[in-house]
C-alpha cells in the first residue's frame, strides 16, 4: 500500500517542510511592522483569490450541515489556529509554544483512537509518535531544558494544537464527499470570515505604502500563493489519499525545516542537539507511518 501511495507521502513531507519555513517569512514581516492577524488575513485572501481560477463555480455545500462543517474547518485550520498560535508566541516563551503546537499529531492520534472505530493504538504508531515528540523537544529546546510556565500562553498554544488535530480528523470525513479544491476554497473563505472580529479589538494599522517594500510583498506572495493556496489544496489531497493520521504525523517534521531555514536566512546555526533531534523525528515518523 505504501509503495502505491509513495508520491502522496513524499508530497505530504514537502508541504510540511514548506510550512516549517514560513516561520522565517512571518518573522521578517513582523519586523517590518505587520501584525500577526494582518499577515494571516492577507495570506488567506491571496489564496482565496488564486483558488477561484481553478475552483468549480459551485458556491454552497450540498446541505447546511455540511456548510456548518466547512465553517468549523475554516476556524480550526485557519483563523482560530493561526490567531491562538501567534498570540501565544507574543505572550509566551517561544520554545514552549513551538513544542506544544508540535503535539498536534499526537492529539490527532488520540482523537482518532477515541472517536474513529477503525483506528487502533498499534505499537509502531505509539512508539513512532513518542520518538518523534522527543526529537521535536530536542530541536525546539536545543538542550536548554528549563521549565518556564506561562498558563495563558501555554493554554493558547495547546488550543492551537487541538484545533489542528480537530481539523485533521474532520478532513477524514469531508474528503469523501467533496473535491479537494472545493474544500480548500471553503477553508480560505471561512478562515477570513471568522478572523474579521479580531479587527474590532485590534484595528488595521499597517500603512499601504509599506507593501511596496521588497521583503514585504515577496514574503506575502510566498505565504499566500505557495504556503497557503498551493500547500493547503495539496494537503487536502494528501489527507484523502494516505489518511489523516499518516498525514498528520508528518507535522513532526516542521521543526526540521524551521531550524534549517533559520540557519540559512536568520544566521541561527544548527547545533549537534538539533541534528540529533532531527534524526529522531525522521525515525519516529518512519516508524509510525510504516
Amino acid at each position: 500500500m505504501f509503495k502505491n501511495q509513495f508520491w502522496f507521502h513524499l508530497l505530504g513531507i514537502l508541504i510540511v517542510l514548506i510550512w516549517g519555513t514560513t516561520f522565517v517569512n512571518s518573522k521578517v514581516l513582523l519586523l517590518y511592522g505587520l501584525q500577526a492577524h494582518e499577515i494571516f488575513v492577507i495570506r488567506f485572501v491571496l489564496a482565496y483569490i488564486c483558488i477561484w481560477f481553478i475552483s468549480p463555480r459551485k458556491l454552497l455545500a450540498d446541505s447546511w450541515r455540511d456548510e456548518l462543517y466547512f465553517l468549523v474547518l475554516g476556524m480550526t485550520g485557519g483563523s482560530l489556529y493561526f490567531i491562538t498560535e501567534n498570540t501565544a508566541v507574543r505572550i509566551d516563551y517561544v520554545n514552549n509554544v513551538s513544542f506544544i503546537v508540535c503535539t498536534a499529531p499526537l492529539l490527532t492520534t488520540i482523537l482518532a483512537i477515541l472517536f474513529i472505530k477503525d483506528v487502533k493504538a498499534t505499537r509502531p504508531l505509539i512508539t513512532g509518535s513518542i520518538l518523534a515528540l522527543v526529537g521535536v523537544a530536542l530541536v525546539v529546546f536545543n538542550g536548554q531544558f528549563v521549565l518556564k510556565l506561562n498558563p495563558l500562553g501555554d493554554f493558547l498554544a495547546s488550543s492551537a494544537a487541538l484545533c489542528w488535530a480537530i481539523y485533521s480528523i474532520q478532513m477524514r470525513s469531508i474528503t469523501r464527499r467533496y473535491g479537494s479544491v472545493f474544500i480548500t476554497r471553503k477553508v480560505f473563505f471561512y478562515g477570513v470570515l471568522t478572523s474579521i472580529p479580531i479587527f474590532i479589538v485590534k484595528p488595521w494599522h499597517f500603512p499601504m505604502s509599506g507593501f511596496w517594500a521588497y521583503p514585504v510583498w515577496t514574503n506575502l506572495v510566498f505565504l499566500g500563493i505557495i504556503a497557503s493556496f498551493a500547500c493547503f489544496a495539496l494537503w487536502t489531497v494528501v489527507n484523502k489519499r494516505i489518511g489523516a493520521l499518516s498525514a498528520s504525523n508528518y507535522i513532526y517534521l516542521n521543526p526540521i525545516s524551521t531550524v534549517v531555514a533559520s540557519a540559512l536566512f536568520l544566521d541561527e546555526p544548527m547545533t549537534l542537539i538539533a541534528y540529533a533531534g532531527s534524526a529522531l523525528i525522521l525515525l519516529g515518523v518512519y516508524v509510525s507511518n510504516k
